[in-house]
C-alpha cells in the first residue's frame, strides 16, 4: 500500500494532510523547469561544459548548431530566432547590433566580466562599441602558415617567414611557386591585409585604395596556386603546398594532424611583424530571447577561468580571459603566434563590415585578382 492510499484510509485529519500534500505536489508540477536555448557553431564547445552547467544550475539546455554566419543571420533577422544565446563572428556581430537584433548585456549579472583582457576588449569595441552587447569567446588571427623545410629549400635560412614580405615581394613568392602557395578565398580577409601592407586603412572605403591593393595582388597572382578557405589545411599537412595565408587555429590543428599521420611533414606559422587581422566570436543575447536570466547565468559561468581554459585546449584557440590563459596548455598559451603578446596586439586590427558601395568595389577587385586580369 502506498503513502497516498494510507492517508486516504485513516482519519479525517489524515485526509486533510493528504489533500495538502497533493496540493503541494501539483504546485511543484505546474512550475516549468528553467530553460536555455543556445545556437552555436558546430564542434565549437567542449561537450562537458554545457553538461556540467546544466547539472550545477538545474537549467535545461537545448543546444543547436549552425555552420555559417549566414545561417545564423537568417534566423536572427526574422525577429524571433527562438534562441536565448547565439555566437556570431565579429563582422556579423557589428551589422547585427546596428540592425537591433541583440539586447544589451546586464553586467551586474556578470561578475566574472572582470577576468576579460582590457586590451583585447578595447580592440573589440571596433565591432561592439562600449562592449555592450557581446561576451567574447574565442579569437584568432589570419597569418602565414608554412613548411619550414620547403621554404628553407626555396629561400634559404633567411626566409622572411615573420613578414608579409614573404608573400607580397615578388622575388620571394616567385621562388615559392615550385612548392605551392595558397590563400583564403576571402576578399574580406586578404584585401585588408594587402591594404595594411601598403600603409592604407584595412577597412578602407576608397576605390583608389582597392585599385592599389589589386595592383599589388596581380603582381603576385601568377605564383599563387589557388584560393580556397578549407583545402589549404589538408594540403599543408600533407606537404602538397609550402605556404598559405589562413586562420591561426587551423595551422595549429593541422600541424597536429601531420604529427599524428607520421608523414614527416612539419607545419609552422608566424604572426607577421607588420600586424594582421584579429577575428573573434562572441556570445550575444537576441532581442527576442525568452530566458534572459538563464542566458546571463550561462555567460557568467563561461567567464570563469577554470571553465573557459579547457575549451581553449580543446579547440586550439586562445580566449580573451586574462585569468584563464595561464591555465591553458603551454603550446597555445606560450606561442606568441597563436596568443599574441601585449606588444603584438598593438599591430593587430579588427575588420568591420563595409557599406554596400565599398563592398561592391572590393568584390570587383577580388574577381579581377582571381581571374588574373
Amino acid at each position: 500500500m502506498n503513502r497516498l492510499t494510507q492517508l486516504f484510509t485513516t482519519t479525517l485529519a489524515g485526509a486533510a494532510l493528504c489533500a495538502a500534500s497533493l496540493s503541494a505536489t501539483a504546485a511543484e508540477t505546474s512550475e516549468q523547469p528553467r530553460q536555455l536555448r543556445v545556437y552555436n557553431w558546430a564542434d565549437y564547445m567542449l561537450p562537458s561544459v554545457p553538461k556540467e552547467f546544466q547539472e550545477k544550475s538545474g537549467i535545461q539546455l537545448t543546444w543547436d548548431v549552425f555552420d555559417t554566419n549566414e545561417a545564423l543571420e537568417a534566423k536572427l533577422l526574422t525577429g524571433n530566432s527562438g534562441y536565448d544565446l547565439v555566437v556570431p563572428s565579429n563582422t556579423f556581430l557589428d551589422t547585427q547590433i546596428k540592425a537591433g537584433v541583440f539586447q544589451k548585456l546586464d553586467k551586474s549579472k556578470l561578475p566574472n566580466w572582470q577576468h576579460l583582457d582590457p586590451g583585447l576588449l578595447q580592440l573589440m569595441t571596433a565591432n561592439d562599441p562600449g562592449n555592450q552587447y557581446a561576451v567574447p569567446y574565442m579569437y584568432g588571427t589570419v597569418l602565414i602558415g608554412f613548411n619550414p623545410a620547403k621554404v628553407k629549400a626555396a629561400l634559404g635560412d633567411d626566409a622572411p617567414v615573420d613578414s608579409w614580405d614573404l608573400i607580397f615581394k615578388e622575388e620571394n613568392i616567385s621562388r615559392l611557386k615550385q612548392c605551392g602557395v595558397a590563400m583564403l578565398d576571402a576578399p574580406g580577409d586578404i584585401l585588408p591585409i594587402a591594404l595594411h601592407y601598403l600603409g592604407l586603412d584595412p577597412n578602407s572605403k576608397k576605390a583608389e585604395d582597392y585599385e592599389q591593393a589589386k595592383e599589388l595582388m596581380l603582381k603576385i597572382r601568377p605564383y599563387i596556386a589557388y584560393f580556397h578557405s578549407a583545402k589549404y589545411m589538408t594540403d599543408i599537412a600533407n606537404g602538397d603546398i609550402c605556404v598559405a595565408i589562413g586562420y591561426s587555429g587551423s595551422f595549429y590543428q593541422f600541424a597536429n594532424r601531420a604529427k599524428e599521420a607520421g608523414n614527416g611533414v612539419v607545419v609552422d606559422w608566424r604572426l607577421p611583424k607588420e600586424g594582421a587581422p584579429l577575428w573573434y566570436d562572441s556570445f550575444a543575447i537576441p532581442a527576442s530571447a525568452s530566458n534572459v536570466d538563464e542566458a546571463h547565468a550561462f555567460l557568467d559561468n563561461l567567464l570563469e577561468p577554470k571553465v573557459v581554459a579547457p575549451i581553449s585546449d580543446f579547440l586550439g584557440y586562445p580566449n580573451p580571459n586574462r585569468d584563464a590563459m595561464p591555465l591553458v596548455g603551454s603550446e597555445i598559451r606560450d606561442n606568441p603566434h597563436l596568443t599574441p603578446t601585449a606588444e603584438a596586439q598593438k599591430a593587430l586590427y579588427v575588420l568591420q563590415p563595409l557599406p554596400l558601395k565599398a563592398e561592391r568595389i572590393r568584390t570587383r577587385a577580388w574577381t579581377a585578382i582571381k581571374s588574373g586580369t
